[in-house]
């Protein structure tokens, strides 16, 4: 009933926010009489304030059309290169580049936001690599008819994905995808499976969600499991092709992001304002572009989101040894021929200190030679992996790292 709610609401709202783009164009542009009488700015600033928090936000493009490669701009063309009912892998490839370079996949967060969140994270990686990325669907736009999706599902994902691109592949995982790749990459190392990745790099992700614990944790502890599945859990209305699947509603988790920091994003809202009063139209722009990504938010398979509340967050079965996959026992020790870079950001509040690192000692099997730990000073969850921290002092990292590895392997 809330998501048909929400729909309603939606519905019912789409005449005052069609109304209110047209009223912000009608006092903003410079064909229309109506935009030079004295209060003309502040009208068109209302407007547009209103028809932003109101509209509805679609998923972004990539808009990855060029990329510096040393010292020249070189296009980038956008492919699928593997479809799935969930997730579609997308490669990014650098026009008229011939040379080699590194393959990286980079797995992204299925938490709430879409792959595109990671826009920056891709584009600096397309100065040195060869990029794959992987795009998970919208569940409200997967049907019924495709399956459930559980946590174990997306480990087999990885596992598929990595089998399509080979064993010279280095995988990184942003956040919430640290836990089922390195699960993958452990049940790959324990059949001995010839595709396993040469490197493995995580980012700030709930490895040990035991270790420093946030906000984000403290809920999933002190709230039962039946609590998520009773509250969160809703189907999805006949607007969409997923009609009738249970799903964690993008529109909900949009009001968890939006609640760990609503005075943040009242002032945000406000100088975005002001910065329409005074013309300030970079200022301007630069806050559409956050919030047109931000506000993008998707349907996650209500599967998916169980058990990752219950296996990560409320049994910590990967770093108590407990976690099973499809009855096969998930053993981090059992990884021993790939090298290991761990991510963190000081300030991160989403994923403590400690929480990432945690895989350090889990891939006991790994040579001391081959791990590598960098906590970035002063950044928080989203600076590890986009920004000027991350351009300026992750990055620099992470191409080292993958250098290192690829020369080690050529070595053996």
């Amino acid at each position: 009933m809330l998501y048909d709610l929400h729909e309603w609401q939606r519905s019912m709202l789409a005449p005052l926010v069609n109304l209110s783009s047209q009223g912000s164009e009608l006092f903003s542009s410079p064909y229309s009489p109506w935009s030079y009488t004295p209060v003309s700015r502040q009208i068109a600033a209302g407007y547009e304030l209103l028809y932003r928090l109101g509209k509805e936000y679609e998923k972004p493009q990539w808009q990855i059309p060029e990329v510096k490669v040393g010292n020249k701009l070189v296009a980038v063309s956008e492919s699928t290169v593997l479809r799935l009912p969930f997730c579609q892998l997308v490669h990014f490839e650098r026009e008229g580049i011939t040379e080699p370079a590194p393959k990286m996949l980079v797995v992204a967060p299925m938490s709430g936001h879409h792959a595109t969140l990671l826009r920056d994270t891709v584009r600096t990686l397309l100065r040195d690599h060869d990029v794959y990325v992987t795009d998970w669907i919208d569940a409200r736009m997967v049907p019924l008819s495709a399956g459930s999706f559980h946590l174990n599902d997306y480990v087999h994902y990885v596992q598929h994905f990595l089998h399509e691109l080979g064993p010279d592949t280095h995988v990184i995982a942003v956040c919430q995808p640290t836990v089922p790749v390195l699960a993958a990459v452990s049940l790959m190392a324990a059949a001995r499976d010839a595709s396993q990745p040469r490197s493995m790099i995580l980012m700030g992700g709930p490895i040990d969600p035991r270790q420093s614990p946030t906000a984000v944790n403290s809920l999933a502890t002190t709230k039962p499991y039946s609590w998520f599945e009773n509250n969160l859990i809703h189907r999805v209305p006949p607007r969409y092709a997923g009609v009738g699947r249970k799903v964690y509603p993008g529109f909900l988790q949009h009001t968890g992001f939006i609640s760990m920091n609503p005075d943040r994003h009242m002032m945000s809202h406000y100088e975005f304002y002001q910065h329409l009063l005074k013309g300030d139209d970079e200022d301007a722009e630069a806050h559409r572009r956050f919030y047109d990504e931000y506000n993008a938010v998707m349907d996650m398979s209500a599967e998916f989101y169980l058990d990752t509340i219950k296996t990560v967050f409320q049994d910590y079965a990967l770093p108590r040894g407990l976690w099973e996959v499809d009855n096969v026992a998930v053993q981090p020790e059992k990884i021993q021929n790939l090298h290991l870079l761990t991510i963190e950001g000081e300030l991160d509040d989403i994923s403590g200190l400690g929480q990432t690192r945690a895989a350090q000692k889990l891939c006991s099997g790994l040579n001391e030679a081959h791990k590598q730990h960098y906590t970035v000073s002063g950044a928080g969850h989203y600076g590890i992996f986009s920004g000027r921290r991350w351009r300026n002092q992750v990055y620099p990292k992470i191409r080292d790292f993958v250098k290192a590895a690829e020369a080690h392997a050529k070595s053996v």
